[in-house]
């Protein structure tokens, strides 16, 4: 595995990936660092589908508004890399701030409409940053396919929009959510918990499978179904509720009710827990009554 920190030492790998093999296809895993198994899936999906995998480790601070953990953010290079090279990453790109934003940068790239709701509401401007940093990866790395995680399913949607709208020619692969054997969906901010704030954020995902059971059994008004789960969630003294959704998916609209929706939904919550924010999802298949977690 090399491991690569400038966009010209990518540049020049990739002009001689290409004169080697001009049909290879690369893969693309957007990453902040910090490792776990969730990641490590999209690797894994990525080495099935793709000759040549790339995963880039940066924390983008775009994405993070005033008070958030960008500085606390947990980073761990010798650990990512050992992690990376077991699962078969063939480069890392690792750019330092100064590479990959040598000047307060003058452009941004902006999704409107499915940007402001769900936790484009309490994270204002987060989406900008998610659409920026991305659309640099992909025109610096190049890829036939990029993988993210649906855990972030609203950054996913995002994503997708994104490329559809600017005809970026990647294909853009989601992968399911990855979860510790206790329910809670792997995040690399999972590490900030104590133990007893850990043990009561097992309620995002307790929560979500009782609003898909619900959903199962048959309830379509979403205020009801959201009522339900916020007791649940709100019985954890440790837990700040920023929202819990119902949406259509990827088009993020909102739903009064169920009644005749065809097609995904996304059930969607975000907590605080001390100084931690958590989101988890569930995504279900209307139509075939299929449920993602």
């Amino acid at each position: 595995m090399k491991t690569l920190r400038s966009i010209e030492e990518w540049r020049r790998e990739y002009v001689r990936l290409k004169e080697q093999n001009y049909h290879c296809k690369i893969g693309l895993v957007p990453t902040m660092g910090y490792l776990h198994e969730g990641h490590l899936s999209l690797v894994k999906q990525a080495r099935v589908e793709c000759d040549i995998v790339v995963m880039s480790i940066f924390v983008n601070p775009l994405q993070f508004g005033v008070n958030e953990d960008f500085d606390r953010y947990p980073r761990d290079l010798k650990r990512d890399q050992a992690l990376a090279a077991k699962l078969g990453v063939d480069v890392l790109f690792v750019p330092e701030l100064g590479e990959m934003y040598p000047q307060e940068p003058l452009t941004a790239v902006t999704v409107s409409g499915i940007t402001e709701v769900m936790c484009g509401q309490s994270r204002p401007g987060h989406f900008t940053g998610v659409a920026t940093v991305v659309t640099k990866l992909f025109n610096i790395i190049r890829p036939d396919y990029a993988y993210f995680g649906l855990k972030d399913a609203q950054q996913v949607a995002v994503i997708q929009q994104m490329v559809h709208d600017l005809n970026i020619p990647v294909i853009i692969r989601p992968c399911p959510i990855v979860r510790e054997e206790d329910g809670l969906a792997m995040s690399s901010r999972n590490v900030y918990l104590s133990a007893e704030e850990r043990q009561q954020a097992l309620a995002l995902n307790k929560s979500l499978q009782e609003g898909k059971a619900l959903i199962k059994q048959g309830e379509r008004d979403t205020d009801k179904i959201k009522e339900h789960m916020k007791a649940m969630l709100l019985s954890q003294p440790l837990i700040e509720l920023d929202y819990i959704d119902i949406r259509s998916f990827p088009g993020l609209k909102a739903l009064e009710s169920l009644d005749g929706v065809k097609g995904q939904v996304i059930v969607a919550v975000a907590v605080k827990i001390g100084r931690t924010r958590l989101i988890d999802n569930v995504i279900i298949d209307m139509g075939e009554e299929r449920v993602h977690v």
